[in-house]
């Protein structure tokens, strides 16, 4: 049995959570990384033009990623971390999902946010991730501890 925690981060939070999650659980790490990096205005969630906003009005949007996962068939747990972005995942999330075949495999959606929740998130991620078993994801903030993750990652079992 093994983990993979992948994810996409924006300002460096969730990879900061999402390193430390690789740690407690002894997973691999992948970033899914965009193709072309998102700069500052791109993240001007207030700029009705930005490429976030535009992306997540869309729900086709597929942002292309960089890199790939060498072995996916390995990994049977694979904890997927995004910040959240208009109270779901970035659809980033989705263009990784996509490229995989997920089915058997346990999908724990972790997210990094300032204020929001999960949202929809799961029920969004859902379609594009066929075959996989689900977990109700949760949200963190970038400051929590070792430990509070420990404790989470328990609860999993």
């Amino acid at each position: 049995m093994k983990t993979l925690v992948a994810y996409f981060s924006a300002s460096g939070q969730t990879a900061k959570l999402a390193k430390i999650l690789a740690g407690v659980t002894g997973g691999d790490l992948f970033e899914i990384a965009p193709e072309t990096a998102y700069t500052a205005a791109d993240l001007d969630w207030m700029d009705k033009k930005s490429r976030s906003t535009i992306e997540m009005k869309n729900p086709k949007s597929r942002p292309a990623i960089a890199g790939k996962v060498a072995d996916m068939a390995q990994y049977d747990t694979v904890f997927v971390g995004f910040p959240i972005w208009w109270y779901q995942a970035p659809r980033i999330i989705e263009t990784f999902l996509e490229r995989y075949d997920f089915a058997g495999k346990t999908l724990i959606p972790f997210a990094t946010s300032g204020g929001s929740g999960m949202g929809g998130t799961n029920k969004a991620l859902a379609p594009s991730c066929k075959g996989a078993r689900l977990v109700e994801g949760k949200v963190f903030r970038s400051s929590t501890s070792t430990d509070t993750l420990r404790e989470w990652v328990k609860t999993l079992k």
